[in-house]
């Protein structure tokens, strides 16, 4: 198949930011009176999609907003430090060539987007960066792309690490291509039923039927 539209999402997917997210948000929690990542709480968080998540961190839905917020803003100060997803560097050029849209789709704030790519010299290749300060509100704005690039719904792909990206995908009804090095676990992303179960960066070239190197 085909995709001239690739769509990706930044946190665990392009970006390495997993670990620093979670220490981010143990400081959140400490202040908050949430429930603290552990390390051997990790295999068990990779399995919930972020209602069980919430629930299982002790979250008021009410509070997420701030929470993310305030997460972004901490974000900041070490994002230039974040590490590429092994295999991107290589990976996102060959992509790139082959498609006529190639975007970002997140919940993480623009500019520390626009910081990372800009340290990692790639945002050239990226056409454009879509926010949500929701983290259920992807499938909305995969439409709104859409409706903006004139594209068709069948010919965009939407790349993530989450379940909630999956989610989203299958409501826009837009095809999904799940990465297994992020967020959540590779059984719970194939539960959700993505297009794509995919274990390196370099299947991707695969999927949109690139030539092998």
């Amino acid at each position: 198949m085909h995709y001239n539209a690739l769509i990706f999402d930044f946190d665990g997917t392009i970006a390495d930011t997993l670990s620093e997210g979670a220490r981010i948000y143990n400081l959140l929690a400490r202040e908050n009176g949430f429930r603290e990542v552990a390390r051997e709480d990790i295999p068990h968080l990779r399995s919930l999609d972020t209602k069980h998540l919430l629930h299982h961190l002790h979250i008021p839905k009410r509070k997420l907003p701030v929470l993310l917020s305030k997460g972004r803003r901490l974000l900041k100060n070490s994002i230039r430090y974040q590490p590429l997803i092994q295999g991107m560097a290589a990976t996102l050029p060959r992509l790139r060539e082959a498609a006529d849209c190639f975007g970002i789709l997140t919940s993480n704030a623009p500019d520390n987007v626009e910081a990372f790519l800009d340290c990692h010299n790639i945002r050239h290749l990226f056409t454009f960066i879509s926010t949500t300060t929701k983290l259920s509100g992807k499938s909305k704005h995969l439409r709104s792309i859409a409706r903006t690039f004139s594209l068709e719904a069948s010919l965009m792909l939407f790349v993530g690490d989450e379940i909630r990206d999956v989610r989203a995908a299958h409501k826009a009804r837009v095809a999904s291509a799940a990465v297994t090095w992020g967020l959540n676990s590779r059984e719970s992303l194939a539960a959700e039923r993505p297009n794509y179960l995919l274990e390196a960066p370099s299947e991707l070239e695969h999927v949109c039927g690139l030539p092998t190197h």
